[in-house]
C-alpha cells in the first residue's frame, strides 16, 4: 500500500520507470550471453513439491485445496523475509533493482528462435527440438517443421507478454516485491500447468490467480502488437480481436499476431503425450513456416521497443511534473 501512494508522487514514479528502463538495458546486454534462468531452480522446487503434495488418489476438490495451500506456504514465508529484510538495506533503489532483475524474464528469445529457424530451413529438426523443448510445455518430439514454427511463435509472444511488459507493469505501479510474486506465480503456472492431466485440478488456483493478474498488462500490450500494424487493415483487425479484449485468457494475443503475420495460430498441441484441443486464430490463413518465427520476432521486438518508448514518455512527463 505504501508503494501505490507513493507512485501517485511524481518523484517515485520517476524513480521507478528510470529504474525500470535500466534493468531492462541489463538484461538486454546479459540474455546475449547467458541463457540460464536464474529462477531456474523455483521452478525445479514447484516440481518436487507437487511430486509430494499432490495425490492422484485425492479427490479433485482434495486437489484444488492442495494447489491453494503449496501456493500459500510458498509464497507466504519467502515475500515476508524479503520485505523484512528491506528495512535493513541502506540503498533502496539498489535493492529494489535486485529483485527486478531476478523478476524479469530473459531478453534471449529472438537469439533462440533465430537458432530454431536457421535449423529448421537446413532441416536439422532434432537440433531445433532440442532447443525449443525447454522454453515450451507441450512435447515436441513429434512436432513437424511447422509445428514447431507455430510453437517458436506462441511461445515468443507470450513469454514477452508475461515476463517483461506484465512484470514491469507491476513493479511500476505495485513494487519489486509485487514484481516478484507475480514472477513466482508464473514459475507455478508452468510448473502446474492445467494443460498437463494431473495438474488439471492442483494448477486451478494458480491458473485463476495468473489469468486475472496478467490480464490488464497484457492487452496493452496486445494493443501496441496492434499499434505497430498500423495501416490499412488495423481497423479490421480491431474488429476481429475485440471481442477477446475482455477474456481471461491470452487468446488476444495469439490473434491479433496470426492476423498480423498472415498466418494459422494454436490448435490441437499434444501434452505429455495427451492431445489438447484449443481454439485456433486466423484458420483461413497459411500454416507457418520457418521464415515467419523471423517475422513474428520482428513484430514482437518493436512492440517491445513501443513499450520502452512508453516507459520513456512517462519518464520525462513525470520528471517535468516533479520539477514543477
Amino acid at each position: 500500500m505504501e508503494h501505490l501512494s507513493n507512485i501517485l508522487t511524481s518523484t517515485h514514479l520517476y524513480s521507478s520507470v528510470v529504474t525500470l528502463l535500466l534493468l531492462i538495458a541489463i538484461k538486454a546486454v546479459v540474455s546475449q550471453f547467458v541463457t540460464q534462468q536464474p529462477l531456474s531452480f523455483f521452478n525445479f522446487y514447484c516440481q518436487r513439491l507437487a511430486d509430494k503434495v499432490n495425490k492422484p488418489s485425492n479427490s479433485p476438490r482434495q486437489q484444488q485445496i492442495s494447489g491453494l495451500i503449496a501456493i500459500i506456504v510458498t509464497l507466504a514465508p519467502l515475500l515476508t523475509i524479503l520485505w523484512l529484510f528491506e528495512v535493513f538495506i541502506e540503498v533502496q533503489w539498489l535493492w529494489q533493482a535486485l529483485i527486478l532483475y531476478f523478476a524479469l524474464g530473459s531478453f534471449g528469445l529472438t537469439k533462440t528462435n533465430k537458432f530454431i529457424a536457421r535449423e529448421l530451413v537446413a532441416n536439422n529438426n532434432y537440433q531445433a527440438k532440442q532447443m525449443l523443448s525447454p522454453l515450451v510445455l507441450r512435447d515436441t518430439e513429434q512436432l513437424s517443421p511447422l509445428g514447431l514454427s507455430k510453437a517458436c511463435i506462441e511461445m515468443q509472444v507470450l513469454r514477452s507478454s508475461q515476463l517483461l511488459v506484465c512484470v514491469g507493469f507491476y513493479f511500476l505501479f505495485f513494487g519489486p516485491l509485487v514484481a516478484l510474486a507475480f514472477r513466482l506465480l508464473l514459475e507455478m503456472h508452468y510448473a502446474w500447468n492445467i494443460k498437463i492431466q494431473r495438474f488439471i485440478h492442483f494448477g486451478a488456483a494458480v491458473n485463476h490467480i495468473v489469468k486475472l493478474l496478467q490480464w490488464l498488462p497484457s492487452r496493452i500490450f496486445a494493443l501496441l502488437l496492434l499499434l505497430g500494424m498500423a495501416g490499412q487493415s488495423s481497423l479490421l483487425y480491431w474488429r476481429l480481436i475485440r471481442g477477446k479484449f475482455f477474456s481471461t485468457d491470452n487468446s488476444i494475443l495469439l490473434h491479433v499476431l496470426a492476423l498480423g503475420l498472415e498466418i494459422r495460430l494454436s490448435g490441437v498441441a499434444m501434452y505429455n503425450m495427451h492431445k489438447v484441443r484449443k481454439a485456433s486464430f486466423n484458420d483461413h490463413a497459411r500454416q507457418p513456416q520457418a521464415t515467419d518465427i523471423i517475422h513474428a520476432s520482428k513484430r514482437i521486438n518493436y512492440a517491445l521497443y513501443l513499450f520502452v518508448v512508453l516507459l520513456m514518455m512517462i519518464a520525462l512527463i513525470s520528471y517535468s511534473l516533479s520539477r514543477n
